[in-house]
């Protein structure tokens, strides 16, 4: 199902820009109206121990933070069980600063009070040392795609009165996140029963073309994360996909390759990296795919990223795999708290499971 709404001209967004420079895309985000007579959830802010995690050689917390909203009921009644929605969170932003990008808990609330059915939703905080994991297995940052899928959920289920079934759980995410969403969404159909892509970046190959000598030279005088503090928006990206998808053990301080070297491209890096675009390996996952109650997607007519969206969308639709997608108008940032409130949420409202026995 298409819903196209194409501008006059196309915002090339920057690589993984899912909260890039946070303050100018929070500035940016539409925020919906508070709705009249919402009532408020609890907030609860958690750690959760990434078993995944122990002995990444970044020295990346396996003690990580996590937001958890729980839905008005959710203190009063005592014995009710509620489905869980799994909210990633872009690049360059942990879980804290994602609250403000979809402005929870206002747009929680507001979907409540305009008939979304009460759930538990959940932001896990995945940002690393370079501003992101890109929810990746590596040796160097960790394993953040088991993190997700098996650590962060069985949390959930031992401390929160979840329903512990995959028709039960959602998976949503934007920009990095939607990366996430859609390489974990691939991967554990055993654990998520539906799927919301906001955005995402990351879906296809880069182009392999080597690096100023300028920005090589940056990258090589980095021997830590302090230093790597000071470097671009851009570099900083190369460095967390350097570290996701080319970590290299026998390479300290920073365990990585990077895919140029001396300004020459380095043709086994670049490879690496494109194992790592699910336009790569979509293919072998479509029946894992069809195991999804729904899967949604969205992306802004301004946004550079709509174009490989729209490529993600036609091979579902190819393969006879059901899913809904929109080009709505606005930037890569602009809409990502109304889009939560008004459809990300009332979309796992009307496909998760509410019930204790879900088939």
């Amino acid at each position: 199902m298409k819903f196209r709404f194409l501008g006059a001209s196309a915002l090339l967004i920057p690589f993984m820009l899912g909260g890039a420079q946070t303050g100018l895309a929070q500035a940016k985000t539409e925020v919906p109206p508070v709705v009249s007579g919402a009532k408020q959830v609890t907030v609860e802010h958690i750690k959760i121990h990434g078993k995944s995690l122990e002995g990444n050689l970044e020295g990346e917390a396996v003690d990580r933070d996590a937001i958890v909203f729980l839905p008005p009921s959710y203190k009063k009644d005592k014995h009710r069980r509620y489905p869980v929605v799994y909210a990633l969170h872009g690049y360059s932003i942990g879980a804290e600063q994602w609250t403000h990008e979809i402005h929870v808990p206002q747009t929680i609330e507001g979907a409540f009070a305009q008939g979304a059915k009460e759930m538990i939703v959940v932001l896990p905080d995945s940002k690393t040392v370079y501003g992101g994991s890109m929810y990746s297995r590596s040796e160097t940052t960790g394993d953040f795609e088991e993190f997700i899928a098996h650590d962060v959920v069985a949390y959930m289920d031992a401390h929160y009165r979840t329903i512990p079934n995959r028709m039960s759980r959602g998976l949503v995410g934007h920009s990095m996140g939607g990366y996430g969403a859609t390489r974990i969404g691939m991967k554990y159909p055993d654990v998520f029963g539906s799927l919301y892509i906001m955005s995402p970046c990351c879906l296809s190959p880069r182009p392999a073309r080597p690096m100023s000598p300028a920005d090589e030279k940056a990258l090589e005088a980095v021997k830590s994360p302090a230093e790597a503090a000071k470097l671009s928006f851009f570099l900083r990206a190369q460095l967390a996909s350097a570290a996701a998808w080319s970590p290299d053990p026998k390479n300290p301080p920073l365990y990585l390759d990077l895919p140029s070297k001396n300004g020459v491209v380095q043709p086994d890096i670049v490879a690496k990296w494109a194992a790592n675009s699910p336009l790569a390996f979509i293919d072998q996952y479509i029946d894992n795919l069809r195991k999804y109650r729904a899967i949604a997607m969205d992306v802004g007519d301004q946004d550079g990223l709509r174009f490989d969206a729209t490529k993600v969308h036609d091979i579902l639709d190819n393969y006879g795999v059901t899913n809904s997608f929109e080009i709505f108008h606005g930037t890569h940032t602009s809409r990502v708290a109304f889009r939560f409130q008004n459809h990300v949420m009332p979309f796992f409202s009307k496909n998760l499971c509410f019930a204790k026995n879900c088939q």
